[in-house]
Parts: C-alpha cells; structure tokens; sequence
C-alpha cells in the first residue's frame, strides 16, 4: 500500500477513535425552563359593611312614594299618634343606656303622671277606632299592631340614634301644657321617625354598594380587603 494512503487511513481511524470517545464522554447537561411567570396581584377593597354593625340580611320596609319608609307610625289618626308617642317614650325610659335612660325615665313619669287625663282619652279613642275596623274581636288586631310598633322602635342598630331623638324630645315635652298634648305629639312622633328613615336610606345604599362590590370582587377569596392573586 502506498505510504500517503496508510496516512490518511490511519488520520481517518484517528478521528473515528476520537469522534467514538466524546461521544462516550460527559454530555451537557440540559438548560433549566423558565421560570413560571409571578402571579398577578390584585388590590381587593374591603367589602361593604352595613350601617350601624346590623346584619346583612335585615328586611328594609318599602319606600313609600313621599319618599319616606313605611312605619306603623306613619298614616294614623291624632289619637294613635298621642298613643304612639307614648309607647316610643315607654321604650326610651327602659332600653336607652345610662345616664340618659335616667332623665328619660324620670321625665316619662313626670309625662305619665301630668298628661293621665290625655293618655287616658286617646287610649279610649284607639280602641273606638280598632272596634269600628274589626269589630267584636278588635283587642288581637290592636295588639298585633302594638307589637309592631314597640319593635319599630326598639329596633337594635337605632337605638343610640333613637335614644338621643328621645332625650331631646323628652326635654321638650317637660313644660308643655294638657291641652298641647296632641300637638307635641303631633310634632315630635316624626322627629322620631326620622331616625329610622336616616337608617334605611343607610342601609339601602350599603344593599347598592354590597352589590357592586359582588359583581367586580365576588370571585376572590378575600372578603375583608386586601390583596388576592390571579
């Protein structure tokens, strides 16, 4: 064989040999994917809460169309406000806090003690005006409509509201004379009442505010505010 050709056979075995040998050595090792992309972290403003620490499902009386919510107070005749008024006095003296309950207690007393004549009058008339509606069997139909009226009033998140419209009604009523009986209630019945339309308005536009806040953040899991990861 001639010289130049057993060189190149042998340069060709000698890269074959070395080709054979790095493909027997070490191999790269593979590149590390990418890291997943971070989460998207989205700011949650806190739920809406309802006025005065109340619950989230608390009934709201239908508006009426003066704009004002039904109440047992409201379209009543001149001897049931007289008597209204009295209830809603008889609830402040007992479940308004210290120290007001005290002068609120004392001046309805004094109420029941001047104005017993009044009192006594426009009692007589409610009950003429429940006989003349239902008839024989009136005293459960006025009964049912107390019930509701001493719950109106001692509804829980108006109390603190209620007892301060109370206070100044009470102070306002100490030197009224017994034939003004029914224009003082006449007049402060609705100053009453205003503490609960206050509250509804309240509440209804946390039932607007609830439900926008549950249509953009309903889906995540925080309910309190915050952040949460999408």
């Amino acid at each position: 064989m001639h010289a130049n050709t057993m060189k190149k056979l042998l340069s060709a075995s000698a890269l074959a040999g070395l080709a054979a040998l790095a493909a027997c050595g070490p191999k790269e090792p593979p590149k590390p994917a990418p890291p997943p992309p971070a989460p998207k972290i989205i700011h949650v403003p806190a739920r809406p809460t309802p006025p005065n620490y109340s619950s989230r499902t608390l009934p709201v009386p239908e508006l009426g169309g003066d704009g004002l919510f039904k109440s047992p107070n409201r379209d009543i005749s001149p001897a049931q406000i007289t008597w209204n008024l009295r209830s809603g006095y008889n609830v402040a003296a007992l479940n308004c806090p210290s120290p007001d309950r005290e002068e609120i207690t004392t001046a309805y007393r004094a109420f029941l003690r001047k104005h017993a004549r009044g009192l006594t009058a426009a009692n007589r008339k409610v009950d003429a005006e429940f006989k003349a509606k239902y008839g024989a069997s009136f005293i459960p139909q006025r009964e049912r409509y107390m019930t509701e009226v001493y719950n109106h009033f001692a509804l829980p998140p108006t109390l603190n509201d209620f007892c301060r419209a109370a206070l100044a009604m009470s102070r306002d009523g100490a030197t009224i004379k017994l034939t003004e009986l029914d224009a003082f209630a006449a007049r402060s019945l609705p100053s009453l009442e205003i503490v609960y339309d206050d509250f509804y308005r309240r509440y209804a536009q946390y039932k607007v505010d609830d439900a926008a806040w549950q249509t953009q953040w309903g889906s995540y899991t925080t309910a309190g505010g915050g952040t949460a990861t999408k």
